[in-house]
């Protein structure tokens, strides 16, 4: 038995939150049952895991213009108008909170605590301070795995099956918020699968009441056995500070991106190869099932995962790994937290029976090549950069698994491009009247010299047309 559970295993079973059965078993958990109880300390979890939640101090510059005085003046600028001001870059500095998950210097936080740093600085519980360097930066989970070198092994904490999570755990928030020093909060878990949030691609969050505030973001989230349940990421507030909303990453999204730590190139996750939607009252009512749940499917990748499996359109997906499946949201998250290369158990609904099919987790081709290119010369579409759509661009950007063509992925500020609204997610379809399948079809029609253009685009499943003169 670790010094860890010798301290707590006392500690849980007088709280009644320890009963012998089922490990982590939702109905064997129990309420306080006098005030004894009640009174309690959580100290010694925290003074267990409280070394492995860490500062995080990232500097970024950033550019600005600064007008000379005299120009500042309204009645000048009337006359002068704005061109007289001079760029600047100006240093500015966030702060945030991580977890050391690793006894040799692993350390996850938030995307957005590092997003665009130059230079990354962690402080550690006792006050020792290190350079980081990013391991992972995963927009998309909002998650960023760091590492510092340290001339020992540190103190960490492990990882728990989120999964096992129950609303209504007592859970504890480490952090550091509003820079004031490493702060505890306790609270409970209020709901669980949050997917309606939009704070990531993967809307699955844990929710706390908690006190979480800015600067807590990328601080643990802590089971009572010193486990890390998520990583704090976002509060629900209409004052900047903490009004018993919090949502954190699970510990199994966390698990996903450290298993990416030293491989190279993007995350790869495994892909569905269908397109559908959430199941609503009305769909429920149609397609005769008691209650709105599952993902209604409405396309199959030809030989893609889902297509192998014997996934048709019309099927109504309602669990994966035998893990139910409420909606769209989750059904992404469970396929992101799953193993590639591991084959499990699909439920689906079909013309009014229950069916189980053999689903195999795999990652999206990327076929065609998607040969990224930025596009240049006398043309509107300059600055763009643009790639083609192929099963790992579309899971990558979140686009529609069936999504072909040539998709744009960056616009240069200033550029031809931004001028004329082209935005990032656009499909360019056609271009003077030619269709466009390919990078290289696009590449081919933009070198032509034309007076006039016609560029037809489609955003968000509308078609657009550009016309440019010159």
């Amino acid at each position: 038995m670790s010094t860890l559970e010798r301290i707590l295993l006392p500690l849980a079973v007088a709280l009644g939150l320890l009963v012998v059965g089922p490990a982590n078993a939702a109905e064997d958990r129990q309420v306080p049952r006098n005030q004894a109880q009640i009174t309690l300390s959580f100290a010694p979890l925290v003074r267990q895991a409280g070394p492995a939640v860490v500062n995080v101090f990232a500097q970024r510059m950033v550019r600005e213009r600064q007008a000379a005085p005299l120009f500042q003046d309204p009645f000048f600028r009337r006359f002068f108008g704005e061109g007289f001001e001079s760029p600047r870059r100006r240093q500015v500095n966030s702060l945030g909170s991580g977890v050391i998950v690793d006894p040799k210097g692993l350390i996850v936080t938030n995307q957005h605590v590092i997003a665009g740093a130059e230079a990354i600085r962690v402080v550690l519980a006792d006050r020792r301070e290190f350079d980081a360097e990013v391991v992972v930066s995963d927009e998309r989970t909002d998650l960023a795995v760091l590492r510092i070198d340290a001339p020992e092994d540190l103190s960490y904490v492990t990882l728990a099956d989120s999964d096992d999570i129950a609303v209504g755990d007592l859970v504890l928030a480490i952090g550091n918020p509003f820079g004031v020093g490493q702060t505890v909060t306790s609270g409970i878990v209020s709901a669980l699968a949050r997917t309606n949030v939009g704070i990531t691609d993967f809307n699955f969050f844990i929710q706390t009441d908690a006190a979480i505030n800015p600067g807590n973001s990328g601080g643990a989230l802590l089971t009572m056995d010193g486990r890390l349940a998520g990583v704090n990421t976002a509060i629900f507030s209409r004052s900047g500070g903490s009004q018993g909303i919090g949502f954190a990453v699970p510990a199994n999204m966390v698990r996903t991106v450290l298993a990416s730590v030293g491989k190279p190139g993007t995350i790869e996750r495994p892909w569905l190869g269908a397109s559908g939607q959430s199941v609503n009252v009305d769909i429920a009512r149609a397609m005769g099932l008691d209650r709105p749940i599952g993902v209604l499917v409405s396309e199959v990748y030809p030989g893609g995962p889902a297509a192998r499996a014997g996934l048709q359109p019309g099927d109504i997906v309602t669990s994966l790994d035998g893990r139910s499946v409420d909606d769209l949201e989750t059904l992404r998250f469970r396929l992101a937290t799953g193993e590639l290369g591991a084959t499990v158990p699909m439920a689906v609904f079909r013309r009014g029976r229950s069916l189980d099919l053999s689903f195999t987790l795999a990652a999206a081709p990327e076929d065609p090549p998607r040969d990224s290119t930025l596009l240049a010369g006398p043309q509107p579409l300059a600055g763009a950069t643009v790639v083609n759509a192929s099963p790992a661009v579309t899971e990558e950007l979140g686009l529609p698994a069936m999504t072909k063509g040539v998709v744009v992925t960056k616009v240069a500020r200033s550029s031809n491009a931004a001028r004329i609204g082209l935005r990032p997610l656009d499909m360019v379809v056609e271009v003077n009247g030619a269709e466009i399948a390919d990078v290289a079809d696009l590449r081919s029609h933009t070198a032509e010299r034309s007076s006039r253009w016609q560029i037809r685009v489609r955003r968000d499943g509308r078609l657009l047309s550009i016309a440019v003169s010159g």
